[in-house]
């Protein structure tokens, strides 16, 4: 009977030791909530206002390095990472020794505190300020989007303070001092993964990849780069498609694709008989990004245009320096 009696006491005290004895974290950890106060940091700029304190009322003051801003007759006063009503408080103390029953209105007039960096294929890539929670779709809007050529894949890294990135996929970096994640672009742009609109940290590097392209070079109308934005892959025909097709001497049987190794600067040749996938007798090879699809000139034209070119040499020659 005893020992039942002192279960009962106990099995409470475990329960309640295990909900509520839990460390709590910094008070200038960020928390990926919406519904988060806006945390002060340096940079930020505030107007305070306190009945019967003329020195300080309506002059701006900027949150310096170390967190702190420096109020006339007053002195120091730590603000970051305080949110405006822990601030509040924290000055209604401090003015209580000098105003009986202080009346205090903090107010931020410029954010600074919440960099956050969008590069590669945005409109106005730069150093865009948070101004509080934002998500990654409205940080990518103060860049004013993507551009129409921006390549498949958005890149997120952050600061390992501000915890994970919480993301399917996300990971430690090669130094442990960030986390790093990749996405779909279309997806999160289409909605189809609502999720993967994250709330952003300050000081997170928001990257959006470069169109992806494949290249056709050598005897054929239109070389150069065919982007594969929209186009989920392509391949050897459809890029000779966008190059409007061969030249006037092509080699077709005698095409190659060069291939960069993955994770190597090595290239490689791939032989590919353009005249037997044109056929139906061979099939249609994928192109992968950065390929290079090569079309050479054919041999006896070749040979031609070269004896043709060292007749004109030749013959340049001659009537420069006359006969000997």
């Amino acid at each position: 009977m005893t020992i039942f009696k002192q279960s009962i006491f106990v099995f409470p005290l475990v329960v309640y030791l295990s909900l509520y004895a839990q460390p709590f974290p910094p008070a200038d950890t960020p928390r990926q909530s919406e519904n988060d106060p806006y945390v002060l940091g340096p940079d930020d700029q505030l107007k305070i206002w306190a009945l019967g304190m003329d020195e300080i009322s309506d002059k701006p003051v900027r949150i310096d390095p170390s967190g702190n801003i420096d109020l006339a007759g007053t002195g120091s006063v730590h603000a970051g990472g305080l949110t405006i009503e822990q601030l509040k408080s924290a000055l209604v103390e401090r003015f209580s020794k000098q105003v009986l029953y202080p009346q205090v209105s903090v107010e931020i007039v410029d954010f600074g505190s919440q960099p956050v960096s969008v590069m590669g294929a945005v409109n106005h890539p730069g150093v865009h300020q948070l101004h509080g929670r934002k998500t990654l779709m409205e940080v990518l809007s103060l860049a004013d989007g993507l551009r129409p050529d921006a390549g498949p894949h958005i890149a997120i890294s952050r600061e390992i303070r501000y915890g994970p990135i919480p993301l399917l996929g996300s990971k430690l970096d090669s130094t442990g001092q960030f986390s790093v994640a990749v996405i779909d672009a279309k997806e999160l742009l289409s909605g189809l993964r609502p999720a993967e609109n994250i709330l952003i940290s300050p000081h997170d590097v928001i990257t959006v990849s470069a169109p992806e392209v494949v290249y056709v070079i050598g005897e054929v109308k239109k070389p150069g780069e065919v982007p594969l934005r929209d186009r989920g892959g392509i391949s050897v025909l459809q890029a000779l498609s966008s190059a409007q097709g061969f030249g006037p001497a092509p080699a077709p049987q005698d095409s190659k694709i060069v291939r960069t190794v993955p994770d190597s600067q090595e290239r490689i040749d791939i032989p590919v008989d353009l005249r037997k996938i044109m056929a139906g007798k061979a099939e249609d090879i994928a192109l992968r990004p950065n390929d290079i699809l090569v079309i050479p000139i054919s041999g006896p034209k070749k040979m031609a245009a070269r004896l043709a070119e060292a007749a004109i040499q030749a013959a340049t020659g001659f009537a420069i320096f006359g006969r000997p």
